[in-house]
């Protein structure tokens, strides 16, 4: 279904040169999208976009999401239907270290996308990417829902609630209600196509933002994130360093967001009632510590590679992080039947295999694809 969709669909993706991105880009290529992306070089080195060379599929645009004047020269160059914001300063310690540059890049990098859409006609469907970190984080055993307070606490966490609040904002404020949209039709909604760009000064476009837990796959080079981390110790044969071992968290693998973000614009796109704010995440039983992710980890490298894999607990005094956090994300699986496809025995199966494929010097578009494949399968 997505297949067809997105065939020939001009999408533009904001971050494309970062991890999540990378999949993105490697996945609409494959379904014959023509994707073009706006976003700093790669965040790290080495990259994911660069190994899969990725530039070479798409029009890539070098630029900072806090230009407004270079992000809309973009826009009304390309003229997308379909936006994807993506590009963030995404690690909460970095946050820490520069809250000023997380805040400008988090919440007015929101804002200029949204105006630049508000100024471009074309653009039918945006998904703007948060966190499951926006949620005022209460320690609860429940999963957080949709309707509950944003207020993350530390500044990538809080800026992120920002960038929802901001987004809701922008729709109320310049784009068409769904009920101005039905009132068009004498109540009956339409796929985007048939509306024109705007009614009564308003512009008409679906928008919806997706909070999504953490997110581990092949390709991932981030500092201060566990998968990394993990690789970066037993390809020089070092115990892995875990800070917070005991820390719940929603783990899964890149694929799921990935696929829901794209399934979301495409469903929003064909039913503009879709729009809304969803929760992104993996069933409870996913919902693992830290600990837990890295035993998994060690288990698979040893199993696969024959070479072994240890951690080490080194709870240095650091700053805050939650220590628990999972979400309900029943909302998105009653309206637009989403749910996960893989679990995490499988998700690190597939996280263990890239690396080793990266190690032993294989093709790695030929992993990634196969991968993309057997998922979407």
């Amino acid at each position: 279904m997505m297949n067809n969709f997105y065939k020939d669909k001009k999408v533009l993706i904001t971050g494309h040169t970062g991890f999540k991105g990378a999949w993105m880009v490697q996945m609409l290529t494959d379904m014959g999208a023509k994707v073009y992306g706006y976003a700093l070089p790669s965040p790290t080195d080495p990259a994911l976009f660069n190994l899969l060379k990725l530039e070479n599929k798409m029009e890539s645009e070098k630029g900072d999401i806090r230009d407004l004047f270079h992000l809309m020269t973009f826009f009304k160059k390309v003229q997308p239907e379909i936006v994807i914001h993506m590009a963030a300063q995404p690690i909460v310690r970095t946050s820490y270290q520069d809250p000023v540059g997380t805040y400008e890049t988090n919440v007015m990098g929101t804002v200029n996308v949204l105006e630049c859409i508000k100024q471009t006609a074309s653009v039918k469907s945006f998904v703007n990417v948060t966190t499951d970190k926006v949620y005022r984080n209460n320690e609860w055993e429940r999963g957080y829902r949709e309707e509950d307070e944003l207020c993350g606490y530390d500044p990538y966490s809080n800026s992120k609630s920002c960038s929802e609040l901001v987004t809701d904002s922008y729709r109320n404020s310049f784009f068409a209600s769904l009920r101005e949209l039905q009132d068009i039709n004498d109540g009956n909604l339409h796929s985007m196509d048939n509306y024109p760009a705007e009614i009564s000064g308003k512009r008409i476009c679906a928008i919806s933002t997706c909070r999504a837990g953490n997110v581990i796959g092949g390709g991932d080079f981030a500092k201060d994130r566990i998968i990394p981390d993990c690789f970066r110790a037993v390809k020089v044969g070092d115990e892995i360093v875990v800070r917070n071992p005991h820390s719940t968290r929603p783990y899964q693998h890149v694929l799921e967001p990935v696929t829901a973000y794209l399934k979301l614009a495409m469903m929003q796109y064909r039913n503009p009632a879709l729009a809304s704010a969803y929760n992104i995440g993996p069933g409870d039983k996913d919902c693992l510590t830290t600990g837990s992710i890295v035993n998994l980890f060690c288990l698979k490298w040893e199993t696969l590679t024959g070479e072994p894999a240890s951690w080490k607990n080194v709870s240095l005094e650091g700053p805050h992080e939650a220590n628990f956090l999972k979400l309900d994300c029943q909302k998105a699986r009653d309206k637009w039947q989403w749910s996960p496809v893989w679990n995490i025995d499988k998700a690190m199966d597939m996280v263990v295999a890239w690396y080793a494929y990266l190690l032993r010097g294989h093709d790695l578009q030929e992993i990634t694809k196969k991968q993309i494949e057997e998922y979407l399968a």
